[in-house]
């Protein structure tokens, strides 16, 4: 094997830039939004970085094209890979089980299958780039299989993978056929970061249960060479994001103009409540809506002047889960708009679109009450751009207990989604909370994004990777 020159390599199921080809065959790159390209783009720029992923179509492949500094390799994906290792397997099994089963996971083989020969070409990628003794970074559970796969063709690499979404507990996990070769594959890495301290726990207890290997406080010991064995450390990384840019984003004089045109074109409502998810069963959307009607029809929500703003990015829409999901939110939306609404006020304001940075910040800006009652997270990362827009110091976030985010921002409202009475009775809360109490709360939550930002995630896990590679014991 070739042995590359890049000190890190970055390795992630989708490349951090978009690409088009013009009629005449030429290619155009720039780079996609997102804090996890915002976290990697000055490391990558410092440690001569590449990052690895798919383009997002099928069969595109091109020569390695670098984009403010990032480095992007294409990893080609056939149409079938797409549809057995991606839609399948990824979303259809592992997606489904990793978030408590809130939808039934599905197991084929042919989408395991898939799935093995896709983490093969990415850990045969990234072992061609890596410089001797450099880093590789995988990320999430599209790719599990590589750690190990990377440590077999590379040994003298260094390798960390996080996972951005939940990790089940032990009894869910081992519902899955392949749950050996997926802990085996992770433990090729040396470090491992969760979102949350119990994600790190229920790894751990996954590992020592169905591998029979040991676990010592945050370390395993997993097999080596010639019969030795590795320290794999297991610990949460709580990310974050780039507080620092939404707050000067929500301070320019066009993005505070558009937020009060928001609340003008909403009739100036008392007040604003405001969710914004992708439509994903996870997100516990059905349960906001049904809370909200329920107060509008015991009259506990002042009318006309509460009105709720509810965006639904679009989502796998090939997926017959999210196609069920979407017809169930556009019924409730439509009989509230029906029961509750007023000609030219209505109550409740459905987009089924994305957003770009700069309109959502508006939106942030002005929302009084920022909902997230998703019934399970790794993180949430909605949270904290609300809290990072909310430069007036005022605002409200009710906070599902089922988010990552729950862990650091305290002093939010949180919720146990499934409790409609008790979602109703945060919602009421929030609406009435004073500004002094806003202010207060909100101060706490500000100091917390803005100090723990995704640069501080970024450095806090590549500092424990090469401080705690320890090689074969």
């Amino acid at each position: 094997m070739v042995v590359g020159q890049f000190d890190l390599v970055v390795a992630a199921n989708r490349l951090p830039v978009d690409i088009s080809f013009a009629v005449d065959g030429s290619l155009t790159a720039q780079r996609s939004p997102g804090g996890l390209v915002a976290a990697m783009e000055p490391v990558l720029k410092q440690q001569h970085g590449a990052w690895v992923g798919w383009a997002g179509a099928p069969n595109v492949s091109f020569a390695p094209v670098t984009v403010e500094g990032i480095t992007a390799v294409p990893v080609p994906l056939s149409v079938q890979e797409i549809e057995e290792y991606y839609e399948g397997f990824c979303n259809t099994t592992l997606w489904p089980l990793y978030h408590d089963v809130i939808t039934p996971p599905l197991y084929h083989r042919e989408w395991h299958q898939a799935y093995r020969q896709v983490n093969r070409r990415f850990a045969e990628k990234v072992s061609e780039l890596a410089a001797p003794g450099g880093i590789v970074w995988v990320n999430d559970f599209q790719l599990q299989l590589v750690p190990g796969m990377v440590r077999e063709l590379r040994p003298d690499v260094k390798i960390g993978f996080f996972n951005h979404i939940p990790f089940p507990p032990e009894a869910l996990f081992a519902q899955l056929p392949w749950r050996r070769e997926i802990l085996m594959g992770l433990l090729g890495a040396d470090l491992l970061g969760f979102q949350r301290p119990q994600d790190a726990a229920n790894f751990r207890s996954c590992v020592r249960r169905l591998t029979g290997l040991t676990t010592r406080s945050q370390f395993i010991l997993a097999p080596a060479d010639q019969g030795a064995t590795r320290q794999v450390r297991v610990s949460a990384f709580p990310i974050s994001l780039d507080s620092a840019a939404i707050d000067a984003l929500a301070r320019t004089p066009r993005v505070q103009a558009r937020a009060r045109e928001i609340r003008a074109e909403l009739g100036n409502p008392d007040a604003i409540l405001f969710g914004v998810d992708r439509l994903d069963y996870t997100k516990g959307i059905p349960h906001r809506l049904k809370a909200y009607e329920e107060l509008l029809r015991e009259g506990r929500l002042p009318m006309p002047g509460v009105v709720l703003v509810q965006v639904a990015s679009p989502s796998r829409d090939n997926v017959a889960a999210y196609q069920q999901l979407r017809e169930e939110i556009e019924a409730t939306v439509g009989r509230i708009m029906g029961d509750f609404g007023n000609l030219g006020s209505p109550t409740i304001h459905y987009l089924h679109q994305n957003q770009d940075q700069q309109e959502m910040t508006a939106l942030y800006l002005a929302a009084d009450v920022m909902v997230v009652s998703a019934l399970r997270d790794g993180m949430n990362l909605v949270a904290k751009e609300y809290i990072a827009s909310r430069v007036d110091g005022r605002g409200v976030l009710v906070l599902s207990e089922f988010t990552g985010a729950a862990d650091e921002l305290r002093q939010a409202i949180l919720i146990n989604p499934h409790d409609i009475e008790g979602l109703k009775s945060a919602l009421v809360q929030a609406i009435n909370m004073s500004p002094r109490e806003q202010r207060r709360r909100m101060s706490a939550l500000r100091r917390r994004v803005m100090t723990n930002d995704v640069a501080a995630w970024a450095n806090s896990f590549l500092t424990a990777l090469t401080s705690d590679h320890k090689g074969d014991q």
